[in-house]
């Protein structure tokens, strides 16, 4: 008597091939979600210091003044007094407890999670790029 058995499944070579190609997927995935996120963190820390620029602004036109300072809550981004009126709220994480701005000078925000910590920004709140000097 001869037994007819069906062959059916994938071989040992076959699950290891696709593997190896979801392990090379995975590894192209990994460092481009790490930049957009990179990105992400980078541009609402542009966004946070127009928001407290703007907010600066306004609190020093209203009250005839060149200089604020607030404190910046690390845990919530909860900004404090006396620009809470205008922006009560900013990303989390800053590393940077409070800001200094003037109406002629710049100030900075600092991220342990966006690339190089911390950026520099004009009273108006647009960033200051470095100048790269050769």
């Amino acid at each position: 008597m001869h037994k007819n058995t069906s062959k059916k499944g994938f071989t040992l070579v076959e699950i290891m091939i696709v593997v190896v190609i979801i392990g090379l997927l995975a590894a192209m995935a990994v460092p481009a979600f790490q930049k957009v996120r990179e990105s992400s963190r980078s541009s609402a820390m542009d966004n946070d210091a127009r928001q407290l620029a703007s907010a600066a602004q306004q609190y020093m036109l209203e009250n005839n003044l060149t200089t604020v300072t607030a404190a910046i809550t690390t845990l919530t981004g909860a900004v404090g007094a006396p620009l809470d009126s205008y922006v009560s709220q900013v990303s989390k994480g800053y590393t940077s407890t409070s800001v200094t701005i003037t109406t002629d000078g710049t100030f900075s925000l600092s991220h342990p999670q966006v690339e190089g910590g911390s950026s520099s920004y004009s009273a108006e709140g647009q960033k200051q790029e470095l100048l790269n000097t050769l």
